[in-house]
């Protein structure tokens, strides 16, 4: 009997749990969200976002799916930093916004880093004037984008796709849940 009791016990808590941690999934309140999907480098973020006129909530939903706000994640690909970006992306990005010496260890600097690739973002929204668009080239390069539109086709990978879905859900999650910290409140 008492056994029994126990069992059905721990069931009822085991599905009171259950109950309360998908219920938080679907509400998503924004003190839940911040355990999630922390903020770091928010003053950079802000800044950058005021700078090259993009919403700090998307920087920081690129940063998030990139790297997690790791400031010294690395891809197989050889992507570095916050942003992820490329040696190579990086070092045109230095050229064309005045500097004279590129080099890889910049990538580490969360200032530096943010920077160019808030550079970069702000380039391919320009370029392409769709926030989607330019989230697919930030993600898969732009001769694939560009390839894609000279052909009249959506975004041919899979991955991608998943990719712009998740950044502009985020964005949504991070205006929501750092409102002040972003700047909108």
């Amino acid at each position: 009997m008492r056994a029994l009791r126990r069992v059905t016990l721990a069931a009822a808590v085991v599905a009171a749990a259950l109950g309360a941690f998908l219920y938080l999934q679907r509400t998503e309140p924004a003190w839940w969200a911040r355990l999630w999907f922390p903020l770091r480098y928010d003053a950079v973020v802000r800044g950058y976002g005021r700078i090259y006129k993009i919403e700090p909530a998307l920087l920081a939903a690129v940063i998030e799916q990139e790297s997690k706000f790791d400031a010294s994640a690395q891809s197989s690909a050889g992507a570095v930093g916050l942003m992820q970006l490329t040696p190579q992306t990086a070092r045109g990005i230095a050229i064309r916004t005045g500097g004279s010496k590129f080099v890889l260890s910049d990538l580490d600097n969360p200032d530096i880093n943010v920077r160019y690739g808030a550079w970069y973002l702000r380039h391919l929204l320009d370029k392409y004037s769709d926030e989607r668009t330019a989230l697919a080239a930030y993600n898969a390069g732009q001769a694939n984008v560009d390839r894609w539109r000279a052909d009249h086709e959506g975004v041919q990978f899979a991955e991608t796709r998943a990719y712009v879905d998740r950044v502009e859900r985020l964005k949504k999650i991070y205006r929501r849940a750092y409102a002040k910290r972003l700047g909108y409140g």
